[in-house]
């Protein structure tokens, strides 16, 4: 971070605006270059001038003299390293780095990073309640939709950043240290953007790479892959693995709110954090009490004639539907597809020819996944999710359970997971006043 102060932000989002921002705070000389020219973007860059007008903005493409003459080049998580700024920086042999590496370098707090293939924004939201509960001062930021980077500007040495980190952000960092670094699970997933399972892997653990023997590491005793890491330098606890063994495991989950078997694991990695941080047991209870979760992940809509609804579009990969799955007591009307990363979705067989009496499938991905699992169960195919959630109700019976778990990403039908829920949602509430007219033509 020394010398030349000329640095190019690629990707104008929640992570880019940040980022320029905070450069711009400290001296830096900033360029910001975005390739989409959206009305969205176009107010982005509108709003970011006001704040910092010397930063210079262009949108609507990349041109190599915004990178040329950098010192430094920093990365949102949806930027691909085959982009245009990605290559020329290589060619310039300028650092490439990611906004969660930028903040680090800032930051004048300590951090708790969590990553993992499922159950990520659940724990990091979880742990910043207990913090807060406690009265300390956590912010909980990253790829939880909130800039780390422009965080760091309203932070001092007593805060504590709550990050959720992906494997994209973590490829990109160098010396990024969290003081607690919480692994949650590892799954297949980002076939689409990792070579293989191992190089997913290998940006996962890049989590524990710079901590030291003061520092902590969270590990899931459940995971076959996490259960035997061994060279990580930092103070280890582990959660979870339906035994006593682990330094937290599932006694009794009547404590806590949220629903499902994951979210069980999820509670258990954030009480351990709790500890570390000497959080009293009668906060982190009350915290659990009232904590039901987060909206889009397992979240109950609604029951209609006995048929009950349940929302869990940030399920994305198949590990997560599995999940998802399990939790449901009784027969499952599943909707699934979407954009494909590359998953094996012949792993859900023995699953589905268990617990699944309809399969409904929408997007991309539906003739891979009929081909995939085809004799499992019924299938049917839907154009869009209004129509799926129609026919799953005609296909429920009471007692049965509706579930949307895609397993796939949403970018072929959908700006992002929260719009496919937001949509879902809205279905299931046609639905329900559909079945309201009804009992009132029955009543009269």
């Amino acid at each position: 971070m020394k010398g030349k102060k000329i640095a190019t932000v690629v990707g104008l989002g929640v992570s880019g605006e940040g980022a320029a921002l905070l450069l711009s705070r400290k001296g830096w000389q900033v360029r910001v270059t975005d390739a989409a020219d959206s009305q969205e973007i176009k107010e982005r860059a509108r709003i970011l001038k006001q704040k910092a007008g010397r930063i210079k903005i262009e949108t609507g493409g990349h041109t190599k003299d915004f990178v040329k003459g950098s010192s430094l080049v920093i990365t949102s998580p949806g930027v691909k390293d085959n982009s245009l700024p990605i290559t020329w920086a290589k060619e310039q042999k300028i650092p490439v780095i990611d906004e969660i590496e930028l903040g680090y370098r800032f930051c004048p707090g300590r951090i708790v990073a969590v990553t993992g293939t499922n159950g990520k924004s659940t724990t990091t939201t979880l742990i910043g309640e207990i913090l807060k509960a406690a009265r300390l001062k956590p912010i909980v930021c990253g790829n939880i939709g909130v800039s780390f980077c422009e965080k760091v500007l309203e932070a001092d040495k007593d805060t504590i950043f709550v990050l959720e980190v992906s494997s994209f952000q973590l490829q990109r960092t160098d010396k990024f240290r969290p003081y607690v670094a919480l692994f949650l699970n590892i799954t297949q997933n980002h076939l689409d953007r990792h070579a293989d399972f191992r190089e997913y892997l290998e940006a996962k653990l890049d989590i524990f790479r710079n901590q030291k023997a003061t520092d902590w590491a969270i590990l899931n005793a459940g995971d076959p892959y996490l259960k035997k890491l061994r060279n990580i330098r930092s103070r280890v606890l582990y959660f979870g693995g339906g035994r006593k063994l682990p330094d937290a495991y599932a006694g009794t989950p009547d404590a806590v709110m949220l629903k499902g078997v994951h979210n069980l694991q999820n509670a258990l990695a954030a009480i351990l954090t709790g500890v570390i941080f000497k959080v009293r047991p009668a906060v982190i209870e009350k915290t659990l009490r009232a904590f039901n979760g987060l909206e889009h992940r397992f979240e109950f809509v609604a029951d209609i004639e006995g048929v009950r609804f349940i929302n869990d579009s940030k399920a994305t990969t198949v590990d997560a539907a599995m999940a998802a799955i399990r939790s449901v007591n009784g027969p499952v009307v599943l909707i699934a597809g979407g954009r494909d990363k590359g998953s094996d979705f012949t792993v859900l067989r023995a699953m589905i020819e268990e617990k699944v009496k309809a399969l409904i499938l929408i997007g991309e991905a539906k003739q891979k996944m009929e081909t995939q699992l085809m004799g499992t169960t019924s299938i049917y195919a839907a154009k869009d999710l209004n129509s799926a959630a129609s026919y799953a109700l005609k296909l429920a019976s009471e007692g049965d359970t509706v579930l949307l778990s895609p397993m796939c990403a949403s970018f072929d039908m959908f700006r992002n997971f929260e719009e496919r829920g937001c949509v879902f949602k809205q279905a299931v509430k046609g639905l329900r006043k559909k079945q309201a007219k009804r009992e009132l033509c029955r009543i009269r």
